[in-house]
């Protein structure tokens, strides 16, 4: 969950390119960062609680030098502070490094036992003097990295600097994700492609337990046996990245008001030459488990029901760290779909890893091409909504929805089953003027704002497919507000939480489908009774002051429902002057398990 970036090139502007890659890499984690840099054939190291922007500035910016490593950090051993911060010098060993040294306090016990002290609380200061370690025994880097890949357990992905060999940086991957990219000016590395796609030509993407030597002007692969490996170059494809806010005042709502142009943009793409006829599908199998977490497994929800109701195919979803650990009851005839938004979250990835142990078909739903996950499934299915630079998913988040919806159109379709085909497929083909129409007049939104700031207590309700998005909906007020909201299923209400309601409690209810219209009418007038404010999002038209959405399929009804909890979270998060697009605590791409 941490962010590394690293830079050797002949421009002598290192600093300003690992700043720069630091600030694009924030979301990752924010709370503590630091840098290195060669200077005068000394490694320098300057490191800071708080964001890349303070880093900046103790950072002289006209020092000029051609190697430099940066880190920002999500604390896990530790507290956020500048000692914990990286990176971490350990004898001739300067390293960053996200991910888990799960024995670090065995190796931490035996270091100390050699005469290490230390300084910081983390397990990467463990990793460097690791490899210190090693590499004082002969002054060989290659034994001292083959010997660290041997002893480590967990997961890694490491840059680091020794003070000996000053003309090249040293890489090592483990479960962790890691790119290197080169242009005309040098090299690159990063924890994701779009950080770099930007300012490189190509690059290289490593395997577990691989390792690579970074030189101006060659790159050597080895193993983890030290044998050198050759390494597929890849060419990106997309360098036109964008990280400007533009004329909005937050990532956030920026991506939220891209989703007119990123469902259609999806939508269109598969449906055009009936593309979507190509997906995989999923009346093959009679057990579908779908692995996610957070908000895409949020989506998963709804993916279920779209399987269950619509296709009649037995689906589970689960949350993948609890997945990893359950017994599984998989064979030929079983299919287990992977939802990630960055295709690296670590619970998701360990997850599959198993499963590919078994002889079930798997499948991603992934926006990040070439990431990890991706590069493992049989099968995959990109959602195209581009870079989202928020913490808090939101256009990522509908064009899953987006991927299940079709994914459950094309087995009807292709099994017959579905008599009003073209009314559907006209249905999801409009759905950008539907998201445009919710998007044009946010004052509304601006008023739940106020209603929810002030209650002490906010619940959210739904039934059936409506319970799902107001999942999404109430994890969202909990990432962007820090308010402890609850969510549950409408009918469950009444058996034990109920109690929780009273005259200081808002109540916001998702009301679509018109089977249970009824049903989730009783449940609001229980709340009523009892003192509490209410707001429906209905599709059903009324008099009174709720959130009305278009009336549409099933296929479409779930993502228009879920825009209008967005923008409600977002302008509370704005009321309560939160740091909307990176909250406290979190990071976008959870990389740890």
């Amino acid at each position: 969950m941490c962010g590394i970036m690293g830079t050797i090139n002949k421009n002598n502007d290192a600093i300003q390119k690992v700043i720069e890659g630091l600030e694009r890499l924030e979301y990752r984690g924010y709370d503590s960062c630091g840098i290195a840099y060669l200077d005068n054939l000394e490694i320098e190291t300057i490191k800071t609680k708080g964001r890349v922007k303070e880093l900046s500035q103790l950072v002289d910016s006209n020092i000029k030098t051609n190697i430099a490593i940066g880190h920002t950090r999500w604390a896990t051993h530790g507290g956020a502070t500048t000692i914990n911060a990286h990176p971490h010098t350990v004898g001739s060993i300067t390293i960053v490094h996200n991910g888990i040294i799960e024995n670090y306090l065995t190796l931490k016990e035996k270091l100390i036992n050699n005469g290490y002290t230390f300084k910081s609380e983390t397990d990467t200061e463990v990793a460097g003097a690791l490899l210190d370690f090693y590499y004082q025994k002969n002054k060989d880097i290659k034994d001292a990295i083959t010997n660290f890949i041997k002893e480590v357990k967990g997961s890694y992905a490491i840059v680091l600097l020794c003070k000996d060999i000053k003309d090249k940086l040293f890489v090592i991957k483990k479960d962790s994700p890691l790119v290197i990219g080169t242009n005309q000016e040098g090299v690159l590395i990063a924890s994701d492609i779009p950080t770099i796609s930007c300012e490189c030509e190509d690059y290289y993407l490593l395997n577990d337990l691989e390792w690579a030597i970074v030189g101006l002007d060659k790159i050597s692969f080895f193993n983890n046996n030290g044998e050198e490996i050759i390494k597929e170059r890849q060419v990106f494809k997309d360098a036109a990245l964008t990280y400007s806010k533009e004329k909005y005042d937050h990532f956030m709502l920026k991506e939220i008001m891209e989703q007119v142009t990123t469902l259609s943009k999806l939508i269109n793409y598969y449906l055009e030459d009936d593309r979507y006829l190509n997906l995989i599908d999923i009346s093959k199998f009679k057990r579908i488990d779908i692995v996610a977490c957070g908000s895409a497994y949020n989506a998963s929800l709804v993916g279920k029901y779209l399987f269950e109701e619509e296709a009649g195919i037995e689906t589970e979803v689960y949350l993948a760290s609890e997945y990893r650990y359950k017994k599984n009851f998989l064979d030929k005839d079983s299919l287990v779909i992977f939802v990630s938004q960055s295709g690296e979250t670590a619970d998701t990835l360990a997850c599959l890893k198993k499963i590919k142990e078994t002889d079930a078909k798997s499948l991603g739903i992934i926006n990040v091409e070439k990431s990890s996950i991706s590069l493992l499934v049989d099968e995959v299915i990109y959602t195209k909504s581009g870079s989202e630079i928020a913490v808090a998913t939101t256009k990522a988040y509908t064009s899953q929805l987006a991927v299940f919806s079709l994914l459950t159109l094309s087995s009807l379709v292709k099994n017959r089953k579905l008599d009003k085909t073209d009314a559907v497929i006209t249905e999801l083909k409009n759905i950008g003027n539907d998201v445009q129409t919710l998007l044009k007049d946010t004052s509304k939104y601006q008023e739940v704002a106020k209603k929810i700031v002030a209650s002490k207590k906010i619940f959210f309700l739904g039934r059936s497919i409506d319970y799902a998005i107001m999942k999404e909906g109430d994890l969202k007020l909990k990432e962007i507000t820090y308010i402890s909201s609850e969510c549950y299923a409408a009918g469950e209400l009444k058996h034990g939480p109920i109690s929780l309601i009273d005259k200081d409690t808002l109540v916001i209810a998702g009301n679509t489908n018109k089977l249970l219209y009824e049903k989730t009418e009783s449940n609001l007038c229980e709340v009523t009774a009892r003192g509490a404010n209410t707001l429906l999002i209905t599709n059903k038209n009324t008099d009174s002051d709720n959130i009305l959405i278009p009336e549409k399929s099933i296929y479409v009804s779930p993502i228009l429902e879920v825009i209008p909890l967005q923008l409600i979270a977002y302008y509370t998060g704005v009321l309560l002057e939160r740091d909307i697009d990176k909250p406290r605590n979190l990071a976008k791409s959870v990389t740890v398990e």
